[in-house]
């Protein structure tokens, strides 16, 4: 009796222990971030910097340079060395907040940054696309834009531009006009007056906004904007705020100047925030792929931005383009495959036109926020015009409110309440406050961060991924031999997409073959493996320019022609597929 108490408990003990040692269901992070709240500029610094404290084995951080008030643009490499330079893999671009209101693009960053550090050797899928690829992840694009919106009163779509002093309506001032926090509630809302002569009324489903009256309707109010007083004495109200100008039309491709793009600045890459990233993409030939996160109306846009550049977008690319991002829009509900131009408004000199029409890079920006979510209110027939306004609430007004009421409990909303301005007499100030409409509320940022990321983490795994499958070796007669080698793409994107390959964009793949006991006396691409037909090249076979490289889940073939025996290495060297070699016997 005793000894079979003693071995159950044994037993027992065994299992408990057992299930100690296991993985926990839910391991605790190295670093307990929370992503039910936005970051100020320091605080996401010092985020940063702890994740890359707590990964030295796979983060790295640098400054890509200072912004225009002196705020670094950090990049966070994320790489496991163990498996090779980070220079030597396809690379991820990802970076967000290019616009300062668009604040919660940085958390993306963060989220991705946190997630695949936190979950390598512990996801197998993680752990394995860490160690094949690299990701280059710069959170904040526009820190000077952030931090104003952080501190500063504002309205629901400012503060978007960098912090250069521009003088918008070219009085001779710079910035003298900005908007003003009348009310002191640290929100910039809206102003209304009521007019009996005024172009609306107050909605029937709502007294708190206004809608346009009908023919033979008496009005009731007139809207005013934004909330803010005549500062520099002109006659109109709030039209010089602090910038303004967006660094999302200052980019090479397609720029043209500001009266045909306002916006644009004096010259492509003026601004010390565009310039430091694009020399650090330049410097970077191995970025395979880019995703930029900005943050209204839920959309995975992709280029054209503007009609005029659609010739410029091979077939081919498009389609691959088209087909990742469909999977995203499964991946992430409520979201909308779009075409910049088509779908949303024509744009020059847009960050990812630039990266896929003159580096050939396939590129996405995500819209990352769509207000149906907060409601469930997908409506699928709405036309591609109307997705922005809806998005952020400009024409669901009702819904939003209920929501502001019913889930938010009147937190994103400034009840109407009367003020005396000085240049309209008695007004009302009230609306949507800085924290609504774009951005979501605290509850839906952790989800809003980790699909998007998934996103990111599908786009990086279908970049080119190459490997030598086969060598085969076969006598001619005599000492001549050939040397077949099939290399093949195991995912979707191209080694070298067809926008590079037809403008001679970035270095061609390379495939060579090289031994000690061998002479290479001929070679080319195998144009058909059963004639045997190749298409040879004149001088120096034994290394070959692949200049369209390898399709997306497809195979080339390339031969040599050779004298001699011993061993001999096949390498194939891609700028976005990395290096691969394999070591034959020739005999």
């Amino acid at each position: 009796m005793i000894r079979g108490l003693i071995a159950a408990t044994i037993g027992i003990l065994a299992v408990v222990a057992s299930a100690s040692a296991a993985e926990p269901l839910y391991p605790r992070p190295k670093v307990p971030l929370a992503f039910n709240r936005l970051y100020d500029y320091p605080e996401l610094s010092d985020a940063i910097k702890r994740l890359v404290d707590a990964h030295p084995d796979l983060l790295s951080l640098s400054s890509l340079g200072k912004s225009t008030e002196g705020r670094d643009l950090w990049c966070v490499t994320i790489n496991n060395p163990k498996t090779g330079r980070d220079r030597d893999k396809a690379a991820m671009y990802v970076d967000g907040n290019i616009h300062g209101n668009e604040v919660q693009a940085a958390e993306a960053c963060l989220y991705t940054i946190w997630y695949l550090t936190e979950n390598y050797g512990r996801i197998e899928k993680i752990t394995k696309l860490l160690d094949e690829r690299a990701f280059y992840v710069v959170p904040t694009v526009n820190p000077d834009g952030r931090a104003h919106w952080f501190t500063k009163p504002n309205t629901t779509h400012s503060s978007r531009s960098g912090k250069v002093p521009r003088d918008d309506d070219r009085d001779g001032l710079f910035d003298e006009d900005d908007y003003d926090d009348l009310d002191g509630d640290g929100q910039v809302t809206e102003m209304r007056k009521r007019d009996p002569n005024g172009k609306y009324k107050v909605s029937p489903e709502d007294p708190r906004f206004l809608v346009p009256i009908k023919p033979g309707e008496v009005g009731e109010y007139t809207p005013l904007g934004s909330e803010g007083i005549d500062n520099d004495g002109d006659g109109l109200v709030n039209e010089d705020p602090p910038g303004y100008y967006d660094m999302n039309r200052n980019w090479p491709a397609d720029w043209q100047p500001d009266h045909l793009q306002a916006g644009a600045g004096d010259f492509p890459l003026c601004w010390p925030e565009t310039k430091a990233v694009a020399t650090f993409i330049l410097d970077h030939p191995n970025i395979a792929g880019v995703q930029a996160f900005h943050n209204a109306a839920g959309m995975i846009l992709r280029g054209p931005g503007h009609p005029s550049r659609q010739a410029a977008y091979p077939s081919g690319d498009d389609r691959i383009a088209e087909e990742i991002g469909r999977v995203g829009t499964k991946m992430i509900p409520f979201y909308r495959n779009f075409v910049i131009h088509r779908d949303l408004y024509a744009v020059h000199g847009g960050f990812i036109g630039w990266t896929y029409e003159h580096l050939g890079i396939l590129s996405f920006t995500n819209e990352l926020w769509n207000a149906e979510q907060l409601l469930a209110t997908h409506e699928t027939v709405a036309a591609p015009g109307q997705s922005l306004a809806r998005a952020i609430g400009g024409d669901r007004q009702a819904d939003q409110l209920f929501a502001n009421d019913k889930l938010l409990f009147g937190a994103s909303f400034k009840e109407w309440k009367p003020y005396k301005h000085p240049l309209y007499g008695d007004i009302e100030i009230g609306g949507f406050v800085k924290q609504s409409q774009r951005v979501p509320p605290t509850f839906m940022i952790e989800e809003l961060c980790h699909r998007n990321a998934a996103f990111v983490i599908y786009h990086a795994d279908q970049m080119p991924r190459l490997r030598i499958d086969e060598v085969k070796i076969e006598p001619l007669g005599g000492d001549l031999r050939t040397v077949t080698a099939t290399i093949k793409n195991t995912r979707a994107i191209p080694s070298v997409a067809q926008q590079a390959a037809a403008h001679g964009i970035g270095l061609p793949d390379l495939a060579s073959l090289d031994g000690p006991g061998l002479t290479v006396v001929g070679g080319g691409t195998l144009v058909n493996e059963y004639t045997g037909e190749v298409a040879a090249v004149e001088r120096d076979p034994a290394h070959l320019m692949i200049n369209a490289g390898v399709p997306g889940h497809d195979v080339i073939r390339v031969r040599w022609f050779v004298r001699g025996t011993g061993e001999a290495t096949v390498k194939y060297g891609s700028q976005k597929g990395g290096p691969v070699a394999k070591t034959v016997t020739v005999k």
